[in-house]
């Protein structure tokens, strides 16, 4: 079994060594491209939204490489995401390749076959054998969501925010070539310390921006066209309402009551959207009324052009918008989003916010 998974975000990294270190072979794909996407697109439905068109380009790679497992996880509810390893399974057989696809649903979905699937994924001959790989998983993808959001924060203060992108950069090309846990988790560690070793400026107040929105679009950078490092280097301290660890703390180690945090944002987003639309419209929802709560100076919403619980959550911003007078922007992706345009709107956006936090300093003066 040579296992392959879709890119998201900094997940390859920890995937990869989480499955050596199990002793599965492994075989991730290049990071996302152009390239990518347009193998992605030239084979999917045209309408079909774009991480479905992403991932069928990542497997396709993978497949050149020798990739002959796909491991994805599953969804319920309204939203298309629980019918991926469907239609990725046909277009991949209709372009002649037989790969087996391991789904990991929801356990609310059916948890004879999720045990299968995750004895099968990790080499494991009981549920002790189980809990100690979820155990290492939760680490590693812990550890490497603290490198992102400490990069996020080093970027915004620090005195050349392109001191951070070489160390970050540096990190994920050594990242490919760590063999197993324990080789990874040291260059995690000396990760961390060069981060911490940027130099800052003094009494630097950055504007604060939320980032809310469906999960793929807020996680991957290709497909958000690094959206994290473009406003870092405004001067921008980004705070994402979704990574890989919220997601595991929320579906897998909280299960099944959930995580505190993102129970909370199903109360702040009731008074707006009281049912389950599908996808993390509810938590997009609930994320905004956090963000205008906590100080932020603003949102930004992304969503996958097409994408239903999103466009429903971007119906009732306009409404959290109103009563919190709090701004927010939404920005639609697909493969023809251009970057010119997108980075023209990001720093009209962190413009407007500038000035309205002059505005506000101003008022309190006199």
């Amino acid at each position: 079994m040579k296992i392959t998974f879709p890119h998201f975000g900094n997940v390859y990294i920890a995937g990869k060594a989480f499955f050596e270190e199990l002793g599965q072979e492994v075989i991730p794909p290049p990071k996302s491209s152009r390239k990518t996407l347009e193998m992605g697109t030239k084979f999917s439905q045209e309408t079909i939204c774009l991480p479905l068109k992403v991932m069928i380009g990542n497997f396709l790679e993978s497949i050149e490489k020798g990739a002959d497992t796909i491991v994805l996880t599953g969804s319920c509810g309204p939203c298309r995401f629980g019918y991926y390893s469907i239609l990725q399974r046909n277009i991949l057989e209709e372009l002649g390749y037989n790969v087996e696809f391991i789904v990991l649903d929801p356990a609310g979905e059916g948890f004879k076959r999720l045990k299968k699937n995750a004895y099968t994924l990790f080499n494991a001959k009981n549920i002790r054998d189980v809990y100690r790989a979820g155990k290492l998983g939760w680490q590693l993808i812990n550890k490497a969501d603290y490198i992102t959001d400490l990069s996020n924060k080093k970027r915004a203060y620090a005195v050349n925010s392109h001191e951070v992108d070489a160390i970050i950069d540096r990190y994920y090309r050594d990242a490919e070539k760590t063999f197993r846990a324990k080789e990874l988790m040291d260059l995690m560690d000396d990760t961390i310390n060069e981060l911490n070793n940027v130099k800052l400026k003094d009494g630097f107040e950055p504007i604060r921006i939320g980032i809310i929105g469906e999960i793929y679009t807020v996680i991957e950078p290709f497909v958000n066209m690094e959206i994290e490092r473009k406003l870092g280097h405004m001067g921008v301290l980004v705070d994402k309402s979704l990574t890989p660890t919220i997601w595991v703390e929320h579906h897998v180690k909280s299960f099944p009551f959930g995580s505190k945090t993102e129970r909370l944002k199903y109360k702040k987003a009731e008074p707006y959207l009281k049912t389950l639309v599908g996808g993390h419209g509810r938590e997009t929802v609930g994320s905004a009324v956090y963000y205008a709560e906590n100080g932020f100076d603003g949102a930004i919403q992304l969503l996958p052009l097409n994408c239903m619980p999103e466009i429903v959550a971007k119906s009732i911003l306009s409404s959290v918008i109103e009563d919190y007078k709090f701004p927010i922007m939404t920005l639609i992706l697909d493969e023809m989003t251009g970057e010119a345009g997108y980075m023209t709107r990001l720093e009209a956006f962190v413009d407007l916010l500038y000035r309205k936090r002059e505005e506000k300093k101003w008022k309190s003066i006199i």
